[in-house]
């Protein structure tokens, strides 16, 4: 799964390393490389300790069509809906039972339905249902809640705690539970004072023949999370397309593209 996002990044980091060691007489400073795992589950940068890293700056290689530089990404939160059913034989169900099942999509079909991943582009943010699950007795459904804009993205949750607890003074007190978590906020402005990091990749992709794309990340990356705790992190292309879907695919010559933009990064006139 996701060999464009993001086992080819690694790959490409590893190789850039690799040319660089085999290649002494390129001269550069000193260099720090750290692989983490989860970042699809938000969890990427738990265990990262920035102080040994010892970096004034870094870059992620994560996902992106080949050119892309993103230093604005979305502010992100998980959130789970428990919806407390009450079951009884159907036969005898009429005024007795609360189908947590039927609850669960009347609490969806609440959710602007036009604000789903499927309906929005650029900085337009969304509610996406994940997954769901349940019965009679009881519901839950997961989604991520993303938006760019910090103060949409508190609206956002806020919507989703005031329609819970609409929904439980129709049904009843704890029919429907919502936990709200933040996962990663937009990384902007931990980035801005450093824009010169973003000029850096610029360059080096123009030298690599590679022209630069700047746009916001639709999601999140580890980046986001490192620039909160004081290591400033954009995010570079992999090179590859369709994220996420059984049509993920990179072409070789967009890898190899990349390897060259990170030894051009890393040589000492940057």
């Amino acid at each position: 799964m996701l060999g464009a996002d993001d086992k080819a990044g690694i790959a490409e980091i590893f190789t850039a390393c690799e040319y660089l060691i085999t290649h002494p007489e390129i001269t550069h400073g000193r260099i720090a490389v750290c692989i983490t795992p989860d970042e699809e589950i938000g969890r990427g940068a738990d265990r990262f300790d920035v102080e040994k890293f010892a970096c004034d700056w870094a870059y992620t290689v994560d996902g992106g069509e080949l050119g892309e530089i993103e230093y604005e990404n979305f502010n992100g939160a998980s959130t789970i809906i428990t919806v407390h059913g009450v079951n009884i034989h159907p036969g005898s169900a009429k005024n007795k039972m609360k189908n947590a099942s039927l609850l669960a999509a009347e609490f969806i079909s609440m959710l602007p339905k036009a604000e789903t991943p499927a309906h929005t582009e650029g900085y337009e943010g969304f509610y996406h249902l994940c997954a769901m699950e349940g019965d009679e007795t009881e519901a839950k459904l997961t989604y991520i809640i993303r938006d760019h804009s910090m103060e949409k993205f508190e609206e956002r949750k806020e919507f989703v705690a005031n329609l819970t607890e609409y929904l439980n003074s129709v049904y009843g007190e704890g029919t429907f539970e919502a936990e709200i978590e933040d996962s990663y906020y937009n990384m902007k402005d931990k980035i801005t004072p450093f824009m010169h990091i973003i000029d850096n990749a610029a360059s080096a992709m123009k030298m690599a023949d590679v022209e630069p794309i700047i746009v916001p990340i639709r999601g999140g990356t580890d980046g986001a999370k490192l620039s909160f705790e004081g290591l400033p992190c954009p995010n570079l292309s992999t090179g590859g397309a369709n994220f996420h879907g059984i049509h993920e695919f990179i072409p070789i010559n967009s890898m190899e593209k990349m390897v060259e933009v990170l030894v051009t990064l890393m040589k000492n006139q940057y």
